[in-house]
């Protein structure tokens, strides 16, 4: 599945951004080196595929650096079996690193809503045989899925004012939520694990994220 012409920067991105960044999940390093990263930019921009940056797709949206896919990824620390809403599709990048995290007997349940990024990821992961454990909705990320909830954990790539209300309210007790929270110049990425009703935040580290869109990302 993985062409060997991009075997070495593929490699060398999980030793030089990741190992070398603090990211120790072996599971987690072992979807980033399975998930061809390349195939889910345009063809022009496949040699840049493996830097550590943030790439332009679809309807003027942008893949997240490497880095970051798994580094939120490490956070969620999914172990297997998982039920896991991500908000945001995109590419389909990271559902597809999530997938492999939660494996064949979890369920990935992601939201996206430009219809374009959601058509085309789907079809991408179909064709790569990736992500068949994953389930695809078009809509505001914002609302969650309450008819799937609760879930295990909940990661969101895209930046609103505040955690919107209905995804603590999806959170399974002891589940985990990533997300970033700031406007358009400073955000922080924060953690949230569900503890009965408390919910303990904690922020982890400045991030720069698109913005959510929607009732909850203040835009339409």
């Amino acid at each position: 599945m993985l062409p060997d012409s991009f075997a070495a920067a593929r490699e060398a991105m999980i030793r030089e951004q990741l190992q070398a960044r603090g990211i120790t999940d072996t599971r987690v390093l072992d979807a980033m080196r399975r998930v061809p990263r390349h195939e889910f930019v345009a063809r022009l921009l496949a040699q840049q595929a493996y830097t550590d940056r943030a790439l332009p797709i679809e309807d003027d949206q942008t893949i997240s650096q490497p880095y970051m896919v798994a580094w939120m990824s490490q956070l969620l620390a999914l172990r297997g079996g998982e039920r896991v809403l991500e908000i945001g599709t995109g590419s389909g990048y990271q559902t597809a690193v999530l997938s492999l995290l939660v494996g064949d007997g979890g369920q990935i349940y992601s939201v996206e809503r430009s219809r374009i990024l959601a058509e085309r990821a789907s079809e991408r992961l179909r064709g790569l045989h990736l992500a068949a454990n994953a389930l695809f909705f078009l809509g505001d990320g914002g609302w969650g899925l309450p008819d799937e909830a609760p879930f295990d954990a909940i990661l969101c790539a895209a930046a609103a004012p505040a955690i919107p209300a209905p995804l603590r309210g999806q959170l399974k007790d002891s589940g985990r939520l990533i997300m970033p929270i700031g406007g358009a110049e400073l955000q922080q990425l924060i953690a949230v694990t569900r503890q009965g009703d408390r919910y303990d935040e904690r922020a982890v580290g400045a991030v720069r994220f698109v913005p959510l869109t929607g009732r909850f990302g203040g835009s339409s």
